[in-house]
């Protein structure tokens, strides 16, 4: 046996990836090979200063992405012998190999060279979001990376990431635009562009979808400006709409920001009279933090009727 072939494959012993028979072979000569065993020595060594450091999960979107782009691409190429056993049959080529770390590493890397293959789309001017269905868009956009709004015109300019930057351009109508606009809301990272997006957002609160985005934000968006700014989207829906009056009383009893608790308040004010209103000023004026708060919210229940 050759050292050089010993070599290659010391890092498939290291990590339990070689063939018992090919493991006895190798393990034979490094009993009898001073510079091999110090290469096993010197590999072992950097494997455990490696497994000391946390493992980098791919991003879900990214994964997704490079999925859909493999699946696009084998349901594409024309089927032969190889391939059709390859998709219609995986269990005849599954069945002799042990799906161990090393498998599992090198079919991810299939799957990110199906992203780099949209990137080439993309370099030769075609942009696989556009060919995505409206339901797998998200799935394939790993950041918004900003919103902007003409001065003086309803065009909006949306720049975001999937493997390389793109940007899309139309009025607020528009449903990728929106698409976009709704991506940023619950996944963006960046608070500025989430703000930029719910505030365009608001200029458009009638599509159910839209009022729903401002209600997930309204809950769970970390920053309280982009919850301000939601909760003025809602405002002319509180009355009418179940959903939004219920989330706004949420947000009145439970957010962590006296701003927007402050807001919720001036809001359900004028159904100050309605049990879940009523029910939600009782506990204001007794658990709130704040004393004005407390006080506003005294006074509103003094202005209900009493039930008979």
């Amino acid at each position: 046996m050759k050292c050089e072939w010993v070599r290659e494959n010391i890092l498939l012993h290291i990590y339990n990836e070689l063939p018992d028979d090919a493991r006895y072979e190798l393990e034979q000569h490094l009993a009898r090979c001073a510079e091999c065993a110090a290469e096993l020595k010197a590999g072992r060594q950097l494997h455990a200063s490696l497994s000391q450091f946390p493992v980098e999960e791919p991003s879900p979107n990214l994964v997704a992405a490079s999925r859909m782009c493999l699946q696009e691409a084998l349901e594409t190429t024309e089927q032969g012998g190889f391939w059709q056993r390859l998709v219609f049959d995986p269990g005849a080529w599954l069945r002799p190999i042990k799906l161990a770390p090393a498998l599992a590493a090198a079919i991810f890397i299939v799957g990110f060279a199906g992203g780099i293959g949209a990137t080439y789309q993309v370099m030769n001017g075609r942009n696989p979001v556009e060919a995505l269905a409206p339901a797998a868009i998200e799935s394939s956009i790993t950041g918004i990376q900003s919103i902007s709004q003409q001065p003086g015109s309803s065009q909006i300019s949306i720049k975001y990431n999937t493997v390389s930057t793109q940007e899309a351009q139309g009025l607020l109508n528009d449903q990728r635009i929106q698409q976009l606009l709704l991506f940023a809301t619950r996944n963006n990272y960046n608070s500025g562009v989430r703000m930029d997006s719910v505030d365009l957002l608001t200029q458009a609160p009638n599509e159910t979808h839209v009022r729903e985005a401002l209600v997930y934000a309204l809950h769970n968006d970390s920053n309280p400006g982009v919850r301000l700014k939601a909760l003025e989207g809602l405002s002319t829906f509180v009355a009418q709409d179940v959903r939004v009056r219920d989330a706004v009383v949420q947000a009145l009893v439970s957010d962590t920001n006296p701003g927007v608790r402050m807001q919720a308040l001036r809001l359900v004010e004028p159904l100050k009279a309605d049990s879940s209103v009523r029910s939600a000023l009782t506990k204001v004026t007794e658990t709130d933090e704040s004393a004005s708060i407390r006080s506003q919210a005294r006074t509103m229940l003094s202005q209900v009727p009493e039930l008979d």
